[in-house]
Formats: C-alpha cells, structure tokens, sequence
C-alpha cells in the first residue's frame, strides 16, 4: 500500500488492501481462499526469489527422467517462468495481487537443469540443447519391427498445387485411405476446407483456435471415416498416431520459418509413417535448405528399414485397428459428446419451464421428468415427482 501512496496510486492502494484482507478473512473463517496459492512464499516462510517446492523435490537423489517429445518439451519449460511472470506483472502493477504472488511461479530452466539427475531425451528431431547435452552421441531407434518405412517424399510444382491436391485426394477415398493437408495460416486452413467441400470432399480444419477437447472429436471422426480429409497448420505433429492416413501434403512447403524447418518438416512427414502406403507430397517452387534436409534424412532412415527388411524377411504391412480401439482411444471425445448432449438437454429443459403457462402443462413436464428419473433408475426421485403430480392434480 504504501509503494502505491507513495505514487499516487491511490485506487490501486485500495484495490490490493480490499483484495487482501478479504482473503485473510476467507482464510481464517474457512481455511482457504481463491488463489491461495499466491501467497505460498508466507505461508511455507519461504525468501523471497526461492523456487517454489515441486514434484522434482520429492524424488529420491538417483532418479531417472524421460522428456518426451523434447526439441518441443524444452523450449516449452524454458518459456514457462516467463509467460507467469508476465501474467503476474499487470496483477501486481495494478494492486490485485501482492508482489509475493511472483514466487508462485513455474521453475526457471536453470533451476529445473539443477533438479534433474539423469535424463533420457527422446524425440526424432532432437533439438540443439539436447545434441550439445550429450555431445553428439545419441542411441537412434528408427528400425520399426512392423517393416514399416518411412513415407516416400515427392515435390511438385506450388502453382497448381490445390488443383493437384484435389486429384491426389480423389484417388485415395475410394481405397478409404485418409488425407492430411497443412497450410501456414489459419486463414488459408478455413479456406482450403470450405473449397474441399464445395468440390464434393468431406473435409474438416483443425487450428489452435479449436478447443483440445474438440480437437480429440475431430481426430476421432477421421479415423472412424465421417470425413476423409483433415486440414491444419501446425498441430498436425507430434503424438498423432494416425494409421488410417496415407498421404501428407504440405502447401508452400519452399517458404521460411518455424513452421517449414527441417524438424517441422520431418515430424509432420511422419504422420504418413503409419500407413505401407504412405507418400508425402511438398508442393514448393524450389527446394528450400529446410526441404532438402528433409527429403536426405526421410530417404537415409527409409534405406535403413529395407535392408533391415530384406535381412530379416519382413514384409511392411499398415497398422490396423478396429472401432472399438479406436473409440477406447478417443474417450475424452466420447465424453465431450455425451457432455454437450447433457447441455444441450438441460437448455431444452430450462425453455420448456419458461413457456409454461397452465396446470395441464406442469403436470404434462413433470410427467416427462418422472419417466427420465426412472430410465436413468434413480427410483426415489421418480417416486418425488409423482407425489408433485398428485398434489398438483388435487387442486
């Protein structure tokens, strides 16, 4: 407060004296408060600048880490202390939280190297940190006991690639095989797939501004055939294990930056991994660095798996799985639906009690209530509401 008066910041000053007292109030009268744990650093005697008490803290001294996924994992803990911290400023700078609120923070990466013991970084595109971590020398494991290679990769020209695309994708959904196509806008995404459409292909988008869970649905109606092609920008990586999916096509794939890098290139070229039939197709006006990079290490792992094939006389077969996997799979999306289902049937509820007008119309609602109540078997409710009706056809 006195930071703030000393300032001129007088509403300021109120706003974080009224915050804070009322969260001591909560505290003593019910044992917590919303966002308690902002005042962590007072409440363990922590310093001020200490790292917070994590998981890491509670393992035994020779713990073994795995970092999954880690060219992506690393820089995403290197940016967490960061992005809190710029969070918590506006807070703290206009009095709605007290500056002890910055000690509840994600570790820093220097205190986070400091905790780990030994690590296991695993990711077919490691990035720098990892390589100069263990100075070059790694275990590589890009032999799949299925036979399966790596995708073929083929580049054509970028002037008639939507064109081009429309007839690569023309040939697959006859044999049922699904198609991924990714762009580098969001805009280009929503576009691409209301042209699909028109032309007659069941096509969906999928970008950040999707919710996750939504995206969980969407990745489950492709696998189970509702559409045949799935169109993205740069969520089409890592993690997604799509068998069903024999093609990748990736637009404007000569131009610069993150999202056509080497590693980019390689993890969305691996979606098409899964698949015995599996072909990537760069549609580009020149081979950028990033592409020629690519197309070397796709060619040298593929070279790998045939002779490792011929050797042991493996024949590369696709990866199937039935319905019933693919729904044990894709749970979280089943429960989204059944969650909106539930959502939807309270709304219709909630309009129905506000249109009625009469007795007759109680009477016929409630009747409709009692029949859900005892299909769902919760008898007592049902018994509830059927001496509600008996009332209600007694006056």
């Amino acid at each position: 407060m006195r930071y703030f008066e000393k300032r001129n910041k007088l509403l300021e000053a109120q706003r974080i004296e009224q915050r804070t007292n009322f969260d001591l109030e909560m505290m003593r009268e019910i044992g917590y408060c919303s966002g308690i744990e902002n005042y962590s650093r007072h409440l363990t005697g922590a310093k001020k600048g200490e790292p917070p008490y994590c998981l890491l803290d509670y393992f035994p001294s020779d713990y073994l880490m795995i970092i999954d996924e880690s060219h992506a994992t690393i820089p995403q803990i290197h940016a967490m202390y960061g992005g809190d911290y710029t969070r918590k400023k506006n807070l703290v700078d206009y009095g709605f939280r007290l500056p002890s609120a910055f000690d509840n923070r994600p570790l820093r990466f220097e205190e986070f190297e400091n905790k780990i013991n030994q690590v296991i970084f695993v990711s077919a595109t490691p990035g720098d940190y990892e390589l100069s971590k263990c100075n070059g020398v790694f275990v590589e494991q890009v032999i799949r006991p299925t036979g399966l290679l790596d995708p073929e990769i083929v580049v054509k020209p970028a002037a008639n690639q939507v064109d081009d695309l429309l007839e690569e994708i023309r040939k697959r959904i006859p044999l049922k095989q699904k198609i991924l196509v990714t762009t580098l806008t969001k805009r280009m995404a929503e576009d691409l797939s209301q042209y699909l459409s028109r032309a007659g292909i069941k096509t969906r988008y999928l970008h950040s501004e999707i919710k996750t869970i939504e995206r969980s649905k969407i990745i489950r109606d492709l696998r189970l055939g509702e559409f045949d092609v799935l169109v993205g920008i740069n969520l089409l990586r890592e993690g997604l294990d799509l068998p069903e999916v024999s093609l990748v096509a990736i637009l404007d794939a000569d131009k610069v930056g993150f999202l056509r890098s080497t590693r980019s290139l390689i993890q969305i070229a691996g979606r098409a991994a899964r698949n015995v039939e599996g072909k990537v197709i760069f549609y580009a006006e020149k081979i950028s660095e990033a592409m020629r990079e690519t197309i070397e290490e796709t060619n040298r792992r593929r070279q790998k798996q045939i002779t490792y094939n011929e050797k042991n006389k493996i024949t590369p077969a696709s990866i199937k799985k039935n319905i019933d996997d693919i729904m044990a799979s894709t749970t979280v999306a089943e429960n989204f639906q059944k969650a909106r289902k539930k959502d939807r049937e309270k709304r219709e509820d909630f309009l129905e009690y506000l249109s009625l007008d009469s007795k007759e119309k109680v009477i016929d609602l409630l009747k409709k209530e009692m029949q859900k109540a005892a299909d769902n078997l919760e008898f007592e409710k049902a018994a509830e509401i059927r001496d509600r009706i008996f009332e209600l056809e007694g006056i």
